[in-house]
């Protein structure tokens, strides 16, 4: 199998979230080709080969451009799967490139197994295994589902290239989104409250330990959408991104999405009555117990 991975850059700077395609790649042992638009002076790290247009004349995103960019690989390398970040980059890129080749495309996929590509359905309650009817597939991933153990390593090799296509879209700038609420991001310690907790009635012994602790209360994403919480204490690839000295997982089950945004924390601390939850692969410490029975207790003690 062949894969054309997508980077992105931002800021004249290489999205370390790239290396994450990389990771895929090494999972499935596939050959794997890049494209991007970026610069020479922050080349990724990896053993391939690097198809690279100047960022500085195409601009780092331009739909039109990029598209036939891609394209124009693909006639080249002929993969058999197109891949991207699953970010707004590749939200908006993604499918323009499918419908140009007549391809499938699956959006979000978090595994790969038995030939099959996995992505979370029903709010990640159910996973379905998908298989494209098309020579080439199109797919974004999530970030954090295949980010590379080891550090970024290699040496690439540049091929320049410029797009032959106009546009008429000019991009702007980027815009900070105006933060509101709390900035999980500087905490040392967050206390993170999950749907295990049972209802919203039961966040005050949630946040009990993070006051004891000295830390802030953080929440999963069925906390937030059911306004348990305020969404500034989501944690996730659709809230915050932390890394806290300490993170305390209460009733958290361990989506893909939830897990990419607290993953890189220094010690990870899960209570969980499900001995086999998702979130017990990446702890240093996972406790068997009901939430609600060991967090009280826990408290009292300290």
């Amino acid at each position: 199998m062949k894969l054309l991975l997508v980077g992105e850059y931002q800021e004249k700077k290489l999205l370390n979230v790239t290396y994450d395609l990389v990771g895929f790649a090494n999972k499935l042992g596939a050959e794997k080709v890049m494209v991007a638009s970026g610069y020479e002076s922050d080349l990724p790290k990896f053993d391939g080969k690097l198809y690279l247009a100047n960022a500085n004349d195409v601009g780092e995103y331009n739909p039109n451009v990029h598209k036939q960019m891609i394209l124009d690989v693909v006639e080249k390398e002929n993969p058999d799967v197109i891949v991207f970040i699953h970010s707004s980059f590749g939200w908006d890129l993604a499918p323009r490139v499918a419908t140009a080749l007549k391809a499938a495309q699956f959006t979000e996929v978090i595994d790969f197994k038995d030939n099959s590509f996995i992505v979370p359905s029903c709010n990640s309650k159910l996973r379905r295994e998908l298989k494209a009817k098309t020579n080439k597939t199109v797919i974004t991933i999530q970030a954090g589902a295949f980010s590379p153990l080891e550090e970024p390593n290699g040496s690439v090799s540049v091929e320049n290239i410029t797009p032959n296509e106009a546009s008429n879209i000019e991009f702007v700038s980027y815009e900070a989104a105006e933060a509101k609420g709390l900035d999980l991001t500087k905490a040392d310690i967050i206390v993170t409250a999950g749907r295990g907790i049972g209802k919203k009635d039961n966040i005050p012994i949630i946040q009990a330990l993070a006051t004891k602790l000295g830390g802030e209360l953080g929440a999963s994403r069925p906390v937030a959408d059911n306004e348990w919480v305020d969404h500034s204490h989501q944690v996730g690839t659709t809230g915050q991104t932390v890394s806290p000295k300490l993170y305390i997982a209460c009733g958290v089950s361990g989506a893909i999405q939830h897990l990419a945004g607290m993953k890189k924390s220094e010690f990870i601390v899960a209570i969980n009555t499900d001995k086999d939850a998702p979130i017990g692969e990446i702890a240093d410490v996972l406790i068997v117990a009901d939430v609600l029975q060991f967090v009280p207790a826990l408290t009292n003690k300290l």
